[in-house]
Formats: C-alpha cells, sequence, structure tokens
C-alpha cells in the first residue's frame, strides 16, 4: 500500500524502464528517498538504526538467492499476496496516520517549537518506516524476491521499529516533563507526543502479533510452495513430453 506499510503488499510499480529502477518511482517514493536523506543528515538517528536498512537488504538478497529463489513471476497483480476487506483497509489508513502523518506533523511541529527533544525522539521511527516503504515498493516490482522474502520485509521492520518506539515512548513518557507554569498549548503539545507514542507501540504491535505472523507469512508462504510445485510440475510435464517427442525418432533408427 502507499503511505505506510504494515504487512500488505505495497502500491504495484510499473516494469522499470532502460533507466533503471529509479525511473519508475512514483512522487511518494521520491519524496520517501527525500526524507531518508534529510533523517540521515540530520545526525538524529542513531548508527544502529543507520545501518540497520543496509543489513536488513543483504540479509534479504541473501534470502533470495539462496533459501527462497524466485520462480519468476514478477510485479503488478503477481506481487500482491493479501488481498484485505474493506475493514481491513480502513485498517490500514488508520495506520498510515498513525504511523506516518502524525509522527511527520510531530517532527515538524517540533522544529516549529524549538521542542528538540521532540523531534529527536520520534525520527528514529519516521526514517525506518521511510526506509521499509521505499524498499517495499521496489521489490514487489522485481520478480528476483519471492513472497516470502517481500513478506518479511515488513516483519523485519517493524520488530525494529517496536524497540525504536520503546525509546520514543521512554522519552516522551519518563524523561519529559512539563514546567510548573506550562500555557494550554504546551500541556496539548506534551501529551500529544505521549499519546502519538503509545498509539504506535499500540498500532504495530497488533499488526505483527495478529496479522503479519500468523496470516500474511503464512500465506506468503502457502503462495511461495504452490507456485513452486506448480514449476516444478511443469518441468516435469515438459521434460516427459520431450522424451515421448524423442522415442518414435530413437525407435525408426533402431529399425
Amino acid at each position: 500500500m502507499s503511505g505506510v506499510s504494515v504487512g500488505v503488499a505495497a502500491p504495484k510499480q510499473q516494469p522499470a524502464s532502460a533507466g533503471g529502477v529509479m525511473g519508475s518511482l512514483r512522487v511518494i517514493e521520491l519524496q520517501l528517498v527525500a526524507f531518508i536523506m534529510i533523517f540521515s543528515a540530520s545526525g538524529l538517528v542513531p548508527l544502529l538504526d543507520l545501518v540497520f536498512p543496509a543489513l536488513a537488504s543483504a540479509y534479504l538478497i541473501a534470502l533470495s538467492r539462496f533459501v527462497f529463489p524466485s520462480a519468476g513471476k514478477g510485479g503488478g497483480e503477481s506481487a500482491e499476496i493479501f488481498h484485505g476487506s474493506r475493514v481491513f483497509r480502513v485498517y490500514v489508513v488508520a495506520g498510515t496516520t498513525v504511523g506516518l502523518f502524525l509522527p511527520l506533523a510531530y517532527v515538524l511541529g517540533g522544529f516549529a517549537r524549538g521542542d528538540e527533544h521532540a523531534v529527536r525522539s520520534a525520527t528514529p521511527h519516521l526514517f525506518l518506516l521511510s526506509f521499509q516503504i521505499l524498499t517495499e515498493n521496489i521489490i514487489s516490482g522485481l520478480s528476483l524476491f519471492s513472497p516470502p522474502v517481500r513478506a518479511l520485509v515488513p516483519m523485519l521492520y517493524t520488530v525494529r521499529r517496536i524497540f525504536v518506539v520503546l525509546d520514543w515512548i521512554n522519552d516522551v513518557w519518563v524523561n519529559k516533563t512539563l514546567p510548573a507554569n506550562a500555557q494550554l498549548s504546551e500541556v496539548g503539545w506534551f501529551w500529544f507526543g505521549r499519546w502519538l507514542a503509545a498509539l504506535n507501540m499500540a498500532y504495530f504491535s497488533v499488526n505483527l502479533f495478529c496479522f503479519l505472523i500468523p496470516r500474511f507469512l503464512p500465506r506468503a508462504f502457502e503462495r511461495y510452495f504452490k507456485e513452486r510445485d506448480e514449476t516444478q510440475a511443469k518441468m516435469a510435464h515438459d521434460k516427459a513430453s520431450a522424451k515421448l517427442n524423442a522415442s518414435p525418432k530413437s525407435d525408426k533408427k533402431a529399425d
């Protein structure tokens, strides 16, 4: 989906042109690249979170090469693993709002208010989420990656972001306090940051333990093994047909 990746396949891309994958990226993906560059250069993202996307990408490529090689069916409709209902789409929109738009507003508001604590608390989550969305959107259009590998993208990033959000919660619920003479706007901003961190923890925990692990990952493996069995059956059929076609010629030469 567009906006936030919470365990369902990203929006379908057009096949990459001769200009490369970047030529097929849409506007929102280019914005994500801009966000990633800004967050990386800001000094607000810890070193572990900066290197995590590179480590995760290397691991996913290794899985696609040695453990779950693709059957060769690429992007488009074949890239979608889970077809959600209307209620599920509402759930996804809620995740987009809670996970991306509101934290982005919180960070921008922190810049405007001079609240460095708020900016530093929420930026690592936004950095990792931007990388997750970009990664899902790119690999959804490449036949190199099989369904299990694509399903592991949101799982890996969600697990890491849960720990990041835990730090965010600790920052706004434990380390940050209101001054005694705080104005009403400051009180509202203070509690907005607290409840936003808590909402992100609740949403992505539910998403991981109630959707990604019990539903999305099994669906990806089911599809992968079904496609693999179909491919092997077709190869066996083609091989048997080739032998049958070659048999009359062999008999004729023997005569």
